[in-house]
């Protein structure tokens, strides 16, 4: 019941960020954007996302996921919608910039306590040899958003308008926040839970009482022991590999059904179409990821090799979408597509990573700073693109750009990280530098 509830609010959460990439041809024709002014729009989010992650992680820290999920999860839906409403004030041109730009900005801050509060989720229900795959379904709901959503947005930016896109997103945000706060429960609260099956998680790594502790203590911790996020080698390596894998999806999540557009000449339809089905190899990559992983765990592997191996494996398959540049055909473009998202789903194991790593007292603020630094990539990529095809008229240098993050992956997770273990962090006994 729990990683259903958050897989389907993660793939809520992935459609609402694609909304702009599915409409975002209808919408710079309709609205008069260039493809700088797109892509600063697209970058829009990243920079909220990005910023709001350390506040979201404190958040769900001080508050429990419970509630603040529950209210990112309206918030954002609220946002989604109101970017459907620009056509109504009768802009176009930079002032239309301006309005997507303020709305995209806003939806990313409300969203970023999403995957913070899904790492401390399954770091509370699952032990430590089901977290891999647990992480990986929730995470895979990404491609499941493409998937689903990718054809029924195209159709209703084709026979609706690109206005009804985020208005019916929007909508079904806001139904499910009213089914979250109805039924999410924590571990020790839950109804459904047995006292032995409680208790088989919790000997087995589950932070059972992590919401618990939370409440009974203040939670509070000083700049020095926040600061020892950034000492850490280890952490710098998954930080790396984060960064990389994220300016990935931000290709498939912004630019990609527009190259299939402009630069392979399909139609709204069909590359509606033709991104499902990369996005269903994604699914089955994200999903194989975690269950190798554990697996390899439950075989007596150690927890750092079971985590690497999927990431440099997957991060390999990724970097050959480059290889587009060098074919013809639309079949063999969607091929090479098919292969990197399903290699981009194979990798996609940074966040049980970070449910194995991350002081326990700052699970929430840990994943806030590895998606922080991750979501960088957010910022960069969509405009490194969009100037990229403003200046030449083409997509092949930025996929060579996006490609070589595979290798910088494989790079941070195999030389700069070392053994994967939860980190214990010192305490600092100086009572005049604590921070709540």
């Amino acid at each position: 019941m729990v990683l259903g509830m958050i897989f389907a609010i993660t793939v809520i959460n992935y459609a609402d960020r694609a909304t702009l990439s599915i409409a975002g041809t209808e919408v710079s024709r309709v609205l008069n954007l260039d493809p700088v002014m797109l892509g600063m729009v697209f970058s829009a989010f990243a920079w909220a996302y990005m910023i709001g992650q350390i506040p979201g992680g404190w958040l769900l820290d001080k508050f429990g996921a419970r509630r603040v999920y529950g209210c990112s999860l309206v918030l954002w839906s609220v946002f989604t919608m109101l970017q459907g409403t620009v056509g109504w004030f009768g802009v176009s041109g930079i002032s239309a910039a301006i309005m997507l730009f303020f709305l995209r900005f806003m939806l990313g801050l409300v969203e970023s306590p999403a995957f913070p509060a899904n790492a401390r989720i399954v770091a509370c229900w699952f032990p430590t040899n089901e977290r891999g795959t647990a992480t990986s379904l929730f995470n895979s709901a990404q491609y499941m958003a493409i998937g689903v959503f990718t054809p029924i947005m195209a159709w209703l930016t084709h026979a609706l308008g690109w206005e009804h896109v985020f208005l019916w997103m929007g909508a079904v945000g806001l139904f499910a926040g009213i089914l979250w706060f109805a039924f999410y429960k924590e571990p020790h609260s839950s109804p459904h839970i047995k006292p032995a099956e409680l208790e088989h998680i919790r000997a087995n790594g589950a932070l059972v009482d992590l919401e618990l502790n939370r409440r009974a203590s203040r939670q509070k911790f000083t700049f020095r022991e926040v600061m020892q996020l950034f000492q850490s080698r280890t952490l710098w390596g998954i930080y790396i590999g984060q960064y990389c894998i994220t300016s990935m999806s931000y290709f498939f999540m912004t630019w990609f059904p527009i190259y299939l557009i402009k630069g392979r000449g399909m139609t709204v339809m069909q590359a509606g179409w033709v991104v499902a089905l990369p996005a269903i190899c994604g699914f089955t990559g994200g999903v194989l990821g975690g269950v190798m992983s554990d697996y390899m765990i439950r075989r007596g592997v150690s927890p750092s090799k079971a985590r690497k191996t999927p990431f440099v494996l997957g991060m390999f398959f990724a970097a050959m979408l480059a290889m587009a540049n060098f074919v013809s055909t639309d079949a063999a473009v969607i091929a090479l597509m098919t292969l990197a998202f399903f290699g981009k789903g194979l990798s996609a194991i940074g966040w049980a990573v970070m449910s194995d790593t991350a002081p326990e007292k700052m699970i929430g603020l840990s994943g806030g700073v590895f998606n922080c630094l991750g979501n960088v990539a957010g910022i960069i990529t969509p405009v490194v693109i969009g100037y990229i095809v403003a200046a030449t008229g083409s997509f092949n240098l930025a996929l060579w750009f996006v490609g070589a993050h595979g290798l910088l992956g494989m790079f941070g997770y195999l030389v700069v990280a070392g053994k994967f273990e939860r980190m214990v962090i010192k305490p600092d006994n100086r009572e005049n530098e604590n921070c709540s």
